[in-house]
């Protein structure tokens, strides 16, 4: 079965409420106009009663019971009051009865088995029904018991005239109700409307719209702003893709164009065989860059999917740091820099994945090369300080503009100034180290001062490793103890 609509669940709601309000108030008001009734006809029997007590008061406490029956008969007998009236002593003698109740056969008890307020009954003779009260009085030392009579039939039509009324007024009640239940659910859910209304305008190129948010800060207008939230969201999400897609596109299109024309060049016309191999190692830097560049995207690609797998396991640092540093050594011999590698003797160990630290340590040596100009000093270090491993890369190079800081872990974001003028890098490098350092739960801090270097640096907690690990015993493949880099062992 479909689920009914939020304005048709609304409005039946109201509906309901509303007639239920509406069946109680009627319920309500017939029967306390019942108890008011009630209560008036006992104050006026109560009353009657007193009547008959100060009757006999006037007369004196030497009076008679055929005296008293001779005063009653002459005051109660042709009067309307009389109808419904029988008076009788403390032992039962007759002072006076109606015909009607001598008629009817009614009792009366003796003032003695009354209670003060006296007994309320209902006495049904045909389509008479009259209210009775049995009231005990007292009066010069006697006692009586007085049973005074009202005719129902008025209070009857009166109830039931109500009550007529009341049924008659009940379904207009429920009719008014159905019809404000719409009209508050139409406007209870218009601001729902707009919104919808709102959203079904935005797509791929009006990303920038927002929906309106209501003056009234209910649930409505804090719907509005979540949605609002929402689609800054994915706005940024859209506009990061389409600004990742263009400036991807934008990193491939030059070496491409540059493999494209050196090919070409070379194919034009015959050449010697040096040219050609000159041609050859053109083509090769370009792909190398290429695939480089192509692998950084990836890797960008799949960490934004959220399937980019680390595994971690207790790691030597120092160990880590000597193999980076034999790696690099050639090249920066070839860029004429002084390259230094310090790590301590002892392991250093770490829980990390070895694959992203030599990516991160190895991004960041390469930043420090290219932009260190000839002569100048790069430093890696590892050190073991309050249990942490601090891991660094200072050079002395060009350094980093304070304008340019905040931006430097932004994706294809590169300060185009090096030691040959010219920029190597995609802009990609601080964007993958940002995010492996931040894989590490730790952050990649940034010291720099233009013309005086720049120093990255980052901390890892240092981990306990069971005796059976041994010392050094999670090697790293292909790593060898000699080394060509300036290698210093110890905390200096």
């Amino acid at each position: 079965m479909r689920p009914l609509p939020i304005r048709l669940r609304l409005t039946l709601w109201y509906g309901a409420i509303f007639a239920a309000a509406a069946v109680l108030l009627s319920l309500s008001s017939w029967w306390m106009l019942r108890h008011i009734l009630k209560v008036t006809e006992y104050n006026e029997l109560q009353e009657r009663a007193e009547d008959v007590q100060l009757l006999f008061q006037r007369l004196g406490p030497g009076a008679s019971l055929e005296s008293l029956r001779a005063v009653v008969d002459e005051n109660y007998k042709i009067k309307d009051d009389g109808k419904y009236l029988q008076i009788a002593d403390e032992n039962g003698q007759w002072i006076y009865r109606s015909p009607r109740l001598a008629e009817w056969n009614v009792q009366l008890r003796l003032a003695r088995e009354l209670p003060s307020h006296g007994v309320l009954e209902e006495v049904y003779h045909g389509t008479r029904d009259v209210r009775t009260l049995a009231y005990p009085i007292t009066v010069n030392g006697r006692s009586y018991s007085v049973q005074t009579g009202l005719s129902l039939s008025k209070s009857k039509v009166l109830l039931a005239t109500f009550g007529a009324q009341l049924l008659l007024l009940t379904p207009a009640v429920l009719i008014l109700a159905a019809i404000g239940g719409h009209i508050m659910s139409r406007k209870a859910l218009a601001p729902v409307a707009a919104i919808a209304t709102m959203a079904r305008r935005i797509n791929d190129r009006s990303l920038d719209v927002r929906l309106p948010i209501p003056a009234t800060n209910d649930e409505v207008s804090h719907l509005s702003e979540t949605l609002n939230q929402m689609l800054e969201r994915i706005e940024s999400g859209v506009r990061s893709m389409r600004e990742f897609t263009a400036n991807a596109a934008h990193e491939l299109r030059t070496p491409i164009s540059l493999i494209r024309t050196e090919v070409e060049v070379a194919l034009s016309f015959p050449r010697e065989a040096d040219e050609y191999r000159e041609s050859c190692e053109q083509v090769q830097l370009e792909a190398t860059r290429m695939t480089s560049l192509i692998q950084s995207l990836l890797m960008l690609a799949r960490i934004d999917a959220g399937t980019e797998e680390t595994r971690f396991a207790p790691l030597d640092a120092a160990q880590l740091v000597l193999l980076i540093g034999s790696k690099w050594k050639n090249s920066m011999d070839h860029a004429l820099l002084d390259f230094s590698v310090i790590a301590p003797n002892e392991p250093v160990w770490i829980l990390a994945d070895l694959h992203s630290m030599q990516r991160l340590l190895t991004i960041l040596i390469d930043n420090a090369m290219r932009y260190t100009p000839s002569g100048g000093s790069v430093e890696l270090r590892a050190v073991q300080q309050d249990g942490v491993a601090i891991l660094s890369v200072r050079d002395t190079g060009i350094g980093i503009a304070p304008e340019h800081l905040p931006r430097i872990f932004d994706r294809f974001y590169r300060v185009d100034r090096t030691r040959d003028g010219t920029s190597g890098g995609s802009g990609l490098g601080l964007a993958l180290a940002k995010w492996i350092a931040e894989k590490h739960n730790t952050t990649l801090i940034v010291e720099s001062e233009a013309g005086r270097g720049t120093c990255f640096r980052f901390e890892i907690p240092v981990v306990n490793v069971q005796a059976q690990i041994g010392v050094r015993s999670l090697s790293i493949a292909g790593f060898s103890s000699t080394t060509n880099a300036q290698i210093i062992h110890g905390d200096s």
